[in-house]
Order: C-alpha cells, then structure tokens, then sequence
C-alpha cells in the first residue's frame, strides 16, 4: 500500500514540475540576451521551444542580414509572460536591448508567446520604410500563422524570418499584399477604360461615315456653316455627301468657340482623359565574440496577430 502511494506521489510531482515548466512566466529582466555574449546569436529561446537546428538555421539567415545589410533582428520565443501584453513585452525588450545600429535604428524584435497564442513584430525607425506595418502583418498572416496555429513553431518562426529577409532583400516570396495590388488593378482598369472608348470612339466614327440611301460608309464633309452662338457655344450645320450616289446628309453639332482639332474620336477622348487627369491632381554585429546589439530605437511600427 505504501509502495502505491509513492508511486502515485511521485507521478503528481512530475506532473507539478512538468506544469510548473512548461508554464514558466517570464518578465523582461528573465529574457536572455544572447546576443549579448554570442554576436552570431540572435535567437533567444530559454525554454527550447524552438528545435536546436532551427535555432541554428534562423541564426545564420539573421548573421548574413546583419552582416550584409547591417540590420539587426531579435527573434525570442517564451512559454508565457504571464497578464502583460504582447505588444508591451516586445517593446520593451526593442528598447532594453537598444535592437538595430545607433543612429540607424534599424532594429526588428520578433515576439512569439505560446500561451497567449501571438506573434508580434516591433520595427526601429529606420526599418518601417522597408517593413511597414501592412508588411509585417501580411508576413504574419500569410507566412507564419498557417503554421503556428497547428503549434508547429519550429516552420512558423523560420517561415517568418526567411520572409523578413526575402523582403528586406528585394526578393519575391510568391505573395503579394492588398496595398501592393491595388496600383496594378487600378493601372489595368484605367487601361481597360482607354481601350473601351477607344472602341466605341471609331466606331461612332464609322457609323456616322455610313450613307443612310446606299449604306456605303461613304459620306463626306463638303460643306458647314455656323447658324447660331449662345454662351461661348457654336452651333454648327454640316452637309455631308456620299462619294458613291451623291445623297447628302445635314447635321447640326454643337462646338466650343475654342479650335477642337481632335475629330470625331478627339473630343471623345480629350474629355474623358482630360476629366481624369484633373482629379489626379488633387489630391554593430560582434563577429562571433558577442557584445550585444547597436542601441537602436523603436519607432512604434510592426504588427501583431493572433492565431
């Protein structure tokens, strides 16, 4: 009976320091800064979540963006940081850690806390230009979450990292957000517009060269004369005559006084781009040997998701 008792004891002491493990809430003094004693380290993950061979992937990729481009990345990964905010943590730990080069303030902090299930990115001022906000949000989004929701943080995090790098390299990663779409829909709209007029333009023009007696598309302009000015308007009689049997056609159009060279499909157009084009005008890495980050400055930019 003694025997069971312990076993059964010493089971609900596992599962205590298993808990009490697993759920370690951590604050900002408890977060190690490796960094700061290791400068090919950027990956700070005390409680291996996080593969060491994923660790060692992210490492590299984030030495050759600093190396290379001179922006420094913190990637920390925690169990829990009890009721703080994510957004609050990552803050914090952007200015404690002074992440990017002084003066530059390229510094980004990537934040993934397991037990309140979020990921948050915090960018220096120097970064938010080549990481805006939408950015960092459609990297979360489309990136990472399809892989963190299924708690796979091992892909989800390099996923994330690889991305940063691919963007702050010129590289393309196969999508392709909301803001930088909408300049190419418009373009083709615009297009789709200058064609449609374009062909409705000749074939109003072609219409109006049709005879109504023969239906030769023979009618020409012989004769015009103005019958009446009112309000800076000229109201204009045409004869046309057809080239094939002779009928003539007489049509009265209205003009401006002004000279209007553009013909039949000119004042079509010239209205229509005309209009357009009036409302556009409105409108330090250690090397191996540590030594920390270069005492960037957080500029308030970033994102964060839940999943």
């Amino acid at each position: 009976m003694l025997y069971h008792f312990k076993i059964i004891a010493l089971f609900f002491v596992l599962v205590c320091i298993g808990q009490t493990t697993f759920c370690k809430e951590y604050n900002l003094t408890d977060v190690p800064n490796v960094h700061l004693y290791d400068g090919r380290r950027y990956v700070s993950d005390p409680e291996n979540i996080l593969s060491l061979s994923i660790r060692n992937n992210i490492d590299s990729i984030l030495y050759a963006l600093d190396r290379n481009n001179g922006i420094e990345v913190a990637v920390v990964t925690l169990p829990s940081i009890g009721n703080e905010e994510c957004f609050d943590f990552a803050h914090a730990l952007f200015s404690n850690w002074g992440v990017g080069k002084k003066g530059k303030d390229n510094g980004l902090v990537m934040l993934l806390v397991t037990d309140q299930r979020c990921i948050q990115f915090v960018t220096g001022y120097g970064l938010e230009g080549d990481l805006p906000d939408a950015i960092c949000k459609r990297i979360q989004t489309q990136q990472m979450i399809p892989y963190l929701k299924d708690n796979n943080w091992n892909q989800g995090m390099l996923a994330g990292v690889r991305a940063v790098y691919n963007r702050l390299n010129g590289i393309e990663d196969g999508t392709t957000s909301e803001e930088e779409r909408t300049p190419i829909v418009l373009l083709l709209i615009l297009f789709g517009f200058i064609g449609l007029y374009l062909i409705l333009g000749y074939y109003v023009s072609r219409k109006a060269k049709k005879c109504p007696v023969c239906k030769k598309y023979k009618l020409k302009r012989t004769n015009s004369k103005i019958i009446k000015t009112s309000s800076g308007v000229k109201k204009e009689e045409i004869t046309y005559t057809c080239q094939n049997c002779g009928h003539k056609v007489i049509r009265i159009v209205n003009i401006n006084d002004k000279n209007n060279p553009g013909g039949s499909i000119g004042p079509f157009m010239g209205g229509f781009l005309g209009g357009y084009g009036a409302g556009r005008g409105r409108g330090g890495f250690g090397g191996g040997f540590g030594g920390g980050f270069g005492g960037g400055m957080s500029g308030g930019g970033g994102a964060g998701s839940r999943f």
